[in-house]
């Protein structure tokens, strides 16, 4: 997955979490249920956005990038 679709998932689930907290604050169980099952889903997709987020910065760091520019004049 690119960074942008994890970023948006994770906004979609936040939104629907939120959406059933709501619901369960009136006592509906099936909502308590959701929130229980998108709060694992969040923490999934979090790990994954890390992942990526981290990925992308090593991949766009400066100094990353004057160190491939030293190797390809090496080469």
């Amino acid at each position: 997955m690119a960074l942008q679709d994890t970023l948006q998932r994770l906004q979609l689930l936040i939104e629907a979490v939120a959406k059933d907290l709501s619901k369960v604050s009136r006592g509906n169980r099936s909502a308590a249920q959701r929130v229980r099952v998108g709060t694992i889903l969040l923490q999934k997709v979090g790990r994954l956005f890390r992942k990526e987020s981290l990925h992308a910065e090593r991949r766009s760091s400066p100094k990353r990038l004057r160190r491939r520019a030293r190797k390809q004049k090496r080469l």
